[in-house]
């Protein structure tokens, strides 16, 4: 396999006045609907992200600031505080440039807002980014931010990351505090960042997780060797309904690892047949509306209808209900980690392209593809694990290639992903 390059980080050494005025240029010319709000400029501080700009997603308290989560209902006073994961950022040295827009609380893996307006694809004019860190990956792809912060849960870091020819990283859920981070789903959500590259993503999340300090932000922590990895395609789970560009991008990339050396088993995978029976909708709609209405009236609120219609599932389900379900995926998670202990699950990270802003105007298909897009990503929210989208490109269509595995394989995942990073981008 090729090696990883040593580390090169592009914030390196920047003159950062002129990298900001730069970026404020960009978002008045062409980055209109990425922020729902810019923040003004801090000196940063020393630390292995100084130099760096990191755009914030909407959920995130940031001192100073209201966090709205891409609505106009919530109410939140000027935050007193940063949330852990910006503190952490803001102390190894990252400058934050803004809130970026977002699907309304979250909730849509498309990235459509209709009150911030919706970022077009910087790299796919007229196609969505993706969501729910729509603003995130739009900040990147449009060279106005070198990272963003946001959070997944159920690919609301990768789908975006695939779509806008990123990386995306969603840890291990205990690995990054979600203190003064608006919530979708309790049991679902995780922190992360997205960035260009898989060591960007690392460093990134070894900041997040309070690893890495400015003295050594390369040291593995991670005993797990690769050699004891499998990774597996499997042949009953996120490989049908797709499209044709996906089927065959996916394909000659599989080919291309083999090529290299890297072996790709193919194998019916026994306990996903378990997870398509789980009902995933519960956890984000049951603990979305259990948050939130508990300060606000929600039928009354002004919310994205595509939203509010999500949100009214939940009093489809009463709590033992939802008890019933969680207790479902602790046997889910229980089976997987039992059956495919040092199992890495390589799928496309999207079923489809990103698709144009036009598909999405009627409800129904709006709601068929965002279903299709969570698919393959929201098994590692449900799975409690850990998983990562490298980017490539296919007839000039992004799309994205992910590794997902089991809890706390986070710096395995990184290692493995650093080796195949060169191979999948060609």
């Amino acid at each position: 396999m090729t090696q990883p390059k040593s580390s090169n980080f592009a914030w390196q050494d920047r003159d950062l006045i002129a990298k900001w005025k730069s970026a404020l240029d960009i978002i008045d010319s062409k980055g209109q609907s990425v922020f729902t709000e810019l923040f003004d400029y801090v000196d940063p501080q020393q630390g292995p992200l100084n130099g760096a700009i990191v755009s914030i997603k909407d959920l995130f308290q940031v001192q100073g600031y209201k966090t709205q989560a891409g609505s106009v209902f919530i109410n939140q006073q000027l935050a007193k505080q940063d949330a852990a994961a910006v503190a952490l950022l803001r102390a190894a040295g990252a400058s934050f440039l803004g809130h970026t827009n977002m699907t309304e609380l979250a909730y849509s893996g498309l990235g459509l807002n209709p009150h911030y307006g919706t970022p077009d694809n910087p790299i796919k004019a007229g196609r969505i980014t993706g969501g729910s860190t729509s603003g995130g990956a739009a900040s990147i792809a449009l060279g106005i931010a070198d990272a963003a912060l946001g959070t997944d849960t159920g690919g609301s870091l990768r789908i975006p990351a695939a779509f806008c020819g990123l990386t995306g990283f969603k840890p291990s859920q205990q690995t990054v505090s979600r203190k003064g981070c608006l919530p979708l789903s309790d049991s679902l959500d995780s922190v992360g960042p997205i960035a260009k590259t898989v060591e960007e993503c690392e460093l990134l999340w070894r900041v997040l997780s309070g690893v890495a300090s400015s003295a050594d932000t390369t040291k593995s922590t991670d005993s797990s060797p690769l050699s004891q990895l499998k990774i597996v395609v499997p042949s009953n789970f996120g490989m049908n309904d797709l499209d044709a560009l996906v089927e065959e991008g996916f394909a000659e990339k599989l080919a291309q690892l083999e090529a290299a050396g890297v072996v790709v088993e193919r194998r019916f995978i026994d306990a996903l047949e378990v997870y398509k029976t789980l009902p995933v909708w519960q956890f984000s709609a049951f603990e979305s509306q259990a948050f939130y209405s508990q300060d606000y009236d929600l039928e009354k609120a002004d919310i994205d209808p595509r939203v509010a219609s999500r949100l009214a599932r939940a009093k489809t389900i009463n709590a033992e209900d939802f008890q019933q379900t969680q207790a479902a995926r602790k046997a889910f998670i229980k089976q997987v980690s039992e059956a495919e202990p040092n199992t890495v699950f390589l799928l496309p990270t999207v079923a489809v392209a990103a698709p144009k802003l036009s598909d999405l105007e009627k409800d129904s298909e709006y709601d068929r593809l965002n279903l299709l897009c969570l698919r393959n990503t929201s098994l590692a929210n449900v799975l409690d694990g850990c998983s990562i989208s490298l980017p490539f490109n296919f007839q000039q269509e992004p799309m994205g290639l992910m590794l997902t595995a089991g809890n706390g394989m986070d710096q395995a995942l990184f290692d493995l992903a650093k080796q195949l990073e060169p191979i999948v981008r060609g």
